[in-house]
């Protein structure tokens, strides 16, 4: 409702928003936050957080880059960072779970500057690479029945997880986890097991999203994604998930990631200060935030107030 509200405001104060051209150019802006943020849900409702996204992405799209220079195969550039994203999102798993950490905002913190400066040491350079296999660069630039083809990637994304979340019994795992991991511990679900396997898919989604961003530009470089981590954070609670885990829906976060896309855009259309844009954005995580807060203290009082009508 928040977003279709918005929508409509700026529709009418900025008429250059609505049209076809523009909201092609919101989806395909918004397609890699979408599809990073979408990992990120996975991960909150266990009661998570990746903070390696943005750094992960940037060293697959420098592993994809490093990957083209040697040999000119769209599908084993994209194979390439598909592992490189997987491969980090499996460390933090392990280190996690199996290391023992108090909290993944531990090991994902670390990562983040390791894979920033592995992306910085193995780009020639330390600088941009031009160029990308011309199936890469479709995937990122070109448009199909109107629509950017990012959007279709974001669709499949999207299509894949809902499967996992509705349809099998990990995504039941996953929500029951996040609800109360000693509950689920006590049911015989394998807490350890689906706790990796989020951070994976987590890592995934950052291979896939390099994949995306690396056509869009055809390049790669260790400078990418620089901030993305919070944007995903802000999309999937701005969305309506809880970072006290076991609460939120997959398409949430999509919303979450389109409304910060339409803020910005009409922000730019406005002539708004980049700087302030930004400012824009927190101020909206914020009140998210606060909304989740209110959200669970409205309930937990309704639960009470329930269990008092029943006694």
């Amino acid at each position: 409702m928040i977003l279709f509200l918005l929508v409509v405001v700026i529709g009418l104060v900025t008429p250059n928003f609505l049209k076809p051209v523009n909201l092609g150019n919101i989806l395909s802006q918004t397609a890699v936050i979408a599809i990073v943020a979408m990992g990120q849900q996975l991960v909150i409702l266990t009661r998570g957080i990746d903070l390696s996204v943005g750094s992960n992405l940037a060293l697959a799209t420098v592993i994809g880059g490093l990957t083209y220079q040697q040999i000119d195969s769209a599908p084993l550039v994209m194979l390439a960072m598909l592992v490189s994203g997987g491969l980090v999102g499996a460390i933090n798993g392990t280190v996690f779970v199996y290391g023992r950490l108090p909290h993944p905002f531990i090991i994902t913190l670390a990562t983040l500057s390791i894979c920033r400066g592995l992306a910085l040491e193995l780009a020639p350079g330390h600088t941009t690479m031009r160029g990308m296999p011309d199936a890469v660069s479709a995937i990122g630039n070109n448009w199909s029945l109107g629509l950017p083809n990012s959007f279709y990637v974001v669709v499949g994304v999207a299509l894949l997880l809902f499967v996992l979340m509705k349809a099998m019994v990990a995504g039941r795992w996953i929500y029951a986890v996040g609800g109360s991991p000693e509950a689920a511990k006590s049911m015989g679900i394998p807490v350890k097991k689906v706790l990796l396997a989020t951070y994976i898919l987590s890592g995934l989604c950052a291979g896939v999203g390099a994949i995306v961003l690396s056509g869009r530009t055809a390049a790669a470089s260790p400078l990418y994604g620089n901030l993305l981590e919070l944007d995903t954070i802000a999309a999937v609670i701005i969305g309506g998930a809880s970072f006290l885990g076991g609460r939120g829906h997959l398409f949430h976060a999509l919303i979450g990631a389109v409304l910060i896309g339409v803020i910005r855009n009409a922000l730019n259309l406005l002539g708004v200060d980049v700087f302030w844009q930004m400012i824009a954005i927190g101020l909206v995580i914020v009140v998210a935030v606060e909304a989740d807060v209110l959200r669970n203290h409205l309930e937990a009082r309704a639960r009470v107030l329930q269990a008092g009508r029943m006694s």
